[in-house]
């Protein structure tokens, strides 16, 4: 009885309070003037009269083939994720309230974002609630309209995930603290594994074309997994590349002058402050001598329980000068991070669409909306560069900036980041070629134009260590040039692993291990000595190799003792044992690539250049690439300056529909390596047309 007088209040609280009112969604394209044309591979080419028509067109298009995952997204942003999901998201939805992304966004949206961005953001959000207007089975009516703050807001949200942020937090929630509080050192950062990126400038290459490697690596599935479209109008916007789903404009890719690629970078963007708390005021802490009122407010978290009883919970935010303050069992915290009111990511993104040149695409940088990402750019005059791109905060020295710092202290309370052309990057180098591939920017092109370590402050905490995939791609690009085509793609395509990266060191200690009392373990060090730390489909030694150097424990142990890898390298032997019956099975056995029906062969592994990330060996019998290549390009002007483009999407255009041809359609030719021409020249595209319609 008591539950079907909840269950009739509940319906009777969403009808009365949830009910979004849709009567006109579905006149909102008489609005628009927009063409989706879908090429053979359902690939969607966008086409309005202005660049709102085509927002709105680009909208649908994401929507017909992402729909799940854009709505899905939703209380994400809006810190209401609890309220679908149960109490355990409860704490995500707490940190967008703590952060003041939406406060921010009221303050701020009509101020900071031109009328152009906020009108290209409405014809967005009219193209995802027309989507839903007319398809009204698929939609959960109680999340209600998209709007264009949930656009901004995500953008706000997903950036911060890039630079470790979430991390960072779960740091300080923790059971106890981990850090010291510092006073003297020098700052050290750590390195993120994911995204190639690298260019070749005419006097390199060995025709005079300007080429550009766009492979940022990503999951494979989900809502940052990359989604590849083309959009342009009449007003001049013309430009193919990478989205995830939901976002307005092209994350990745090139228009007819430019292209650019980003690869992830984890600067020092972060910093903890531990409060003094007054012993007779909870609600005070110090600062300069002083006790200083917490500015302490509540805020609701609505709550899903036993999946039908809608709950609000009232939780504490606490700020101080510094900013957020989280409170534990072991001290309280305040936290700093630089663009905690920025809100112009949308529009950056937007304006470097429709950069016509390389120096015009770096003035669109200059912005610096983005906290972070490193950038690779080349353009059809042939200039290329590199920028460590982060908003780095100018800091007091003589702190290691990696500790907690006293928080008693305002001159540690940073106001300022480098400008733009503050930051390593490097322009025209007379070497002739760039590499990106989420390691320290002072090593990235020829040694006479890297930039000088010494020029930075020791605060800001770039990048300091080198992937395998870096070490690789500077081996190879000072080796091949002057480089062709055939071996620009070689070197985006590599599986080799450095004879002086960390798996190769990881290697030579397995050998140094004493097994002389078990032969099968003797057998297996034989099988692993005769790896030639290369991940073709067709090796036979790459599967103990691999297994070993992207063990867990090994990635995660500093240093990596002989006990560490003994016990990694013996897990190894018997999970290949009992999976295959032998230690040497062919890597293309052991490394697939899945998607509905299709489970192929793949080469490549983790941190090589052609970079495959696989799960599930000991559940599923083999690795399946969950994460690595995915929608990548290869980019060339030649040299009279005309463009040519190559690329590859890792399943296909239809992100969720497993009925629709395109699935899975481009992941047997993803495995093989074999790249199509995204018909991004307009001619070859009406050749390719598979369906042309008005949304």
């Amino acid at each position: 009885m008591l539950r079907a007088f909840i269950l009739a209040t509940l319906a009777f609280t969403l009808s009365a309070c949830g009910k979004t009112d849709r009567s006109d969604w579905l006149t909102l394209a008489d609005r628009y003037d927009v063409t989706i044309t879908r090429d053979n591979w359902g690939v969607p080419h966008i086409h309005g009269r202005t660049n709102s028509d085509t927002a709105f067109g680009f909208a649908y298009a994401q929507a017909e083939d992402n729909w799940a995952t854009i709505e899905s997204s939703m209380p994400f942003y809006r810190g209401q994720m609890a309220r679908y999901t149960g109490p355990d998201a409860g704490v995500t939805d707490y940190l967008v309230k703590l952060l003041r992304i939406w406060p921010t966004l009221q303050t701020r949206y009509q101020t900071d974002l031109t009328e152009q961005t906020r009108e290209y953001l409405q014809a967005f959000a009219d193209g995802l609630n027309y989507y839903a207007a007319r398809h009204p089975d698929q939609v959960n009516w109680e999340i209600g309209a998209v709007t264009p703050e949930d656009i901004v807001a995500g953008h706000m949200l997903r950036h911060l995930l890039f630079f470790g942020f979430d991390g960072q937090v779960r740091e300080l929630t923790g059971p106890e603290r981990v850090r010291e509080i510092s006073r003297n050192e020098v700052a050290f950062n750590g390195l993120p594994v994911g995204s190639n990126a690298f260019a070749v400038a005419p006097h390199y290459s060995s025709d005079g074309a300007t080429r550009l490697a766009i492979n940022s690596h990503q999951p494979t599935t989900g809502p940052v997994a990359w989604y590849e479209a083309h959009i342009s109008s009449d007003e001049g916007l013309d430009v193919m590349g990478g989205v995830f789903p939901g976002s307005p404009s092209i994350t990745l890719g090139f228009n007819r002058n430019v292209g650019w690629a980003a690869t992830v970078n984890q600067p020092d963007l972060f910093d903890v402050y531990v409060l003094e708390i007054n012993p007779d005021n909870p609600d005070q802490y110090l600062l300069d001598g002083q006790w200083r009122d917490l500015e302490v407010s509540s805020v609701d978290i609505d709550v899903t329980l036993w999946g039908f009883l809608p709950w609000s919970v009232s939780q504490q935010t606490v700020y101080s000068e510094h900013g957020p303050v989280l409170r534990t069992d072991h001290g309280s915290y305040a936290f700093r991070y630089p663009g905690m009111t920025e809100i112009r990511q949308v529009e950056q993104w937007f304006l470097m669409n429709q950069a016509r040149s390389l120096e015009a695409w770096r003035e669109v940088m200059r912005m610096q909306s983005f906290a972070s990402f490193n950038f690779v750019a080349a353009d059809k005059d042939g200039h290329i560069m590199f920028v460590h791109n982060s908003l780095t905060p100018v800091r007091t020295p003589g702190y290691n900036w990696q500790q907690y710092l006293p928080g008693d202290d305002s001159q540690l309370i940073w106001q300022e980041t480098l400008k733009f052309d503050q930051l390593p990057q490097v322009i025209d180098p007379s070497s002739g070629w760039v590499l990106s591939a989420n390691h320290t920017p002072f090593e990235v092109s020829g040694d006479d134009d890297n930039p000088d370590p010494s020029a930075y402050p020791v605060t800001a905490g770039f990048d300091a260590r080198m992937s395998n995939r870096a070490l690789r791609g500077l081996e190879l690009m000072r080796a091949l040039g002057p480089i062709s085509a055939e071996e620009f793609s070689a070197i985006k395509h590599d599986k080799a692993y450095s004879p002086n990266s960390d798996p190769a060191r990881h290697v030579q200690i397995a050998l140094t291990l004493d097994y002389e009392s078990d032969a099968r373990l003797q057998s297996a060090q034989r099988i692993l000595a005769e790896w030639d730390l290369v991940t073709n489909i067709d090796n036979t030694n790459a599967a103990l190799g691999v297994c070993l150097v992207s063990a867990p424990a090994i990635l995660r142990a500093d240093p990596v003792t002989e006990a560490i890898v003994a016990g990694e390298f013996e897990h190894c032997v018997d999970v290949l044992e009992s999976n295959f019956g032998q230690v040497d099975p062919l890597w293309g056995e052991v490394n697939r690539h899945v998607r509905g029906d299709v489970n192929v062969a793949v080469g490549g592994g983790p941190d090589t250049l052609r970079a495959i990330y696989g799960r599930g060996l000991e559940e599923d019998g083999y690795l399946t690439n969950v994460a690595g290549d995915g929608l990548y390009y290869l980019v060339s002007w030649d040299a009279q300056g005309n463009q040519s483009v190559l690329g590859t999407h890792h399943f296909g255009s239809a992100t969720l529909d497993e009925r629709s041809p395109h699935y899975a359609d481009q992941a047997e030719a993803f495995a093989q390596e074999q790249l199509r021409d995204p018909l991004f020249d307009p001619a070859k595209l009406e050749a390719n047309i598979a369906r042309r319609y008005q949304p």
